[in-house]
């Protein structure tokens, strides 16, 4: 193993419960009379992209909603909250990375999210976890195709010039995983707290990162 790549957001600090209340508040503004529960929010996190859930669950009722505004609306509110709140990186994220950068390895932050969604988590997590210091970092920008498929992981791997035999990634959810195994990646389940109830199959789960076991 030569690189670490860190597949989303919620892999680094768990902002899913941010994410969900954006989405409400988003709604709210916008005159919906949607409210995803924490139950329902974690069935619906079995798809990858924001702005596609909330289309496909506006298809799903017959209402005529526009995804694109009401997307963009969350993630004003998500980074106006992260900018607000105190955010912690979770267990073993901050540890591993400082070992992995010790022991020479490349590291990676490798999502589908938009730039300005990574910048304000960068800016929250500052303190703990430098996004500078990352090998490489993509974002929606840098791709032509949100995960699922394969071309985040395809994109970050030439970057760094690394095989994909030589990498392992951290998803927490069943989107990530998916994508890192299109590429080759082995991946490592670290799920969020609206991911935990997700049947990863055979994907190994963790509760906690240490560089140790990511090399076993």
């Amino acid at each position: 193993m030569t690189a670490i790549l860190f597949g989303s957001i919620s892999t680094l600090a768990d902002t899913s419960e941010i994410q969900r209340d954006a989405f409400n508040r988003a709604f709210a503004e916008h005159g919906i009379d949607w409210q995803w529960d924490r139950e329902e929010y974690a069935g619906l996190l079995a798809s990858s992209g924001g702005r596609d859930r909330v289309a496909a669950y506006a298809e799903e009722r017959g209402e005529d909603v526009d995804a694109d505004a009401v997307h963009a609306t969350k993630s004003r509110i998500y980074q106006e909250t992260l900018a607000a709140t105190e955010i912690a990186p979770r267990e073993g994220v901050v540890e591993t990375i400082r070992a992995a950068r010790e022991q020479g390895f490349q590291v990676g932050l490798v999502t589908t999210t938009s730039a300005d969604n990574l910048a304000a988590l960068g800016t929250a997590l500052a303190d703990s976890v430098v996004f500078d210091d990352f090998d490489v970092v993509v974002d929606v920008s840098k791709v032509g195709a949100r995960k699922p498929d394969a071309e985040a992981y395809t994109y970050a791997l030439q970057q760094l010039g690394a095989d994909a035999a030589d990498a392992v990634a951290i998803e927490d959810n069943l989107g990530g995983v998916a994508s890192a195994r299109s590429a080759g990646v082995a991946v490592v389940a670290f799920p969020n707290g609206n991911t935990v109830t997700h049947d990863f199959g055979s994907t190994r789960r963790v509760e906690a990162l240490d560089l140790a076991d990511l090399r076993s």
